[in-house]
């Protein structure tokens, strides 16, 4: 089992027209939010079955993978990473997590957030000081940000929202449209689990905060009640 097998096995799954439609829904154009990113075509699920037979690479191997120019390698080393973590004992998921934040810069994109922020930074940090959230909040990237806020859904899962929407606050005047919808879907699922403590925050700031953040936090609301936030009568 090595690095050099695994990027060979990769490459048996590419399609080069799933990469195109890749290309154009990640918005890898010249200014879009992830110029210059490159696909080759494959699909999350055989990416996932790649990850469980090289989950066994070194820690340093995995990271060299993530380095990679090729999203779908960067995504497949975070997988990998998220198997890694849940295997390991405490001292192997604290060098698991500090590796994923030392790397934050390759994980650029809001996919490879997604998949992996709750299951690597959230659930190394819901027993933990969650300072270093707050400094993701405050970051100037973008990623780091999102980051930021998925991370909370392990928390939310645990029905604990005091981070998630302090989070919240800190992004209600953030400017980029994948901010306000992943701010947007956290506080949906805080909703889920308690409307009474997500409309407390909705009512506070749902006359100022962004038009997609709002209309993703109360996608779910029953249709009455969303109508009067969308009007402005709630």
């Amino acid at each position: 089992m090595n690095l050099a097998k695994l990027k060979f096995n990769l490459k048996k799954y590419r399609d080069k027209k799933k990469a195109k439609i890749l290309q154009g829904f990640f918005k890898t154009g010249p200014g879009e939010y992830a110029q210059g990113d490159i696909f080759i075509g494959v699909t999350v699920p055989n990416l996932r079955i790649l990850a469980k037979q090289y989950q066994g690479l070194t820690l340093n191997e995995v990271l060299r993978l993530l380095k990679s120019k090729i999203h779908e390698e960067r995504l497949l080393s975070l997988l990998i990473l998220i198997l890694k973590y849940r295997q390991a004992d405490l001292p192997g998921k604290e060098r698991i997590y500090q590796a994923y934040l030392n790397h934050s810069q390759y994980i650029n994109n809001w996919d490879l957030v997604d998949v992996t922020a709750k299951h690597v930074v959230g659930d190394f940090l819901k027993d933990k000081d969650r300072a270093p959230l707050y400094r993701l909040a405050h970051s100037k990237f973008l990623w780091e940000k999102r980051i930021a806020i998925l991370s909370t859904f392990c928390f939310i899962e645990c029905k604990d929202f005091k981070d998630t929407l302090k989070i919240a606050e800190i992004l209600l005047s953030d400017a980029h449209d994948l901010i306000h919808k992943a701010v947007g879907w956290m506080l949906r699922e805080v909703g889920r689990r308690d409307m009474v403590c997500a409309e407390r925050f909705l009512k506070q700031y749902y006359a100022t905060m962004p038009r997609t953040m709002l209309r993703y936090a109360i996608e779910r609301f029953p249709e009455a009640k969303r109508q009067a936030y969308l009007q402005g009568r709630a």
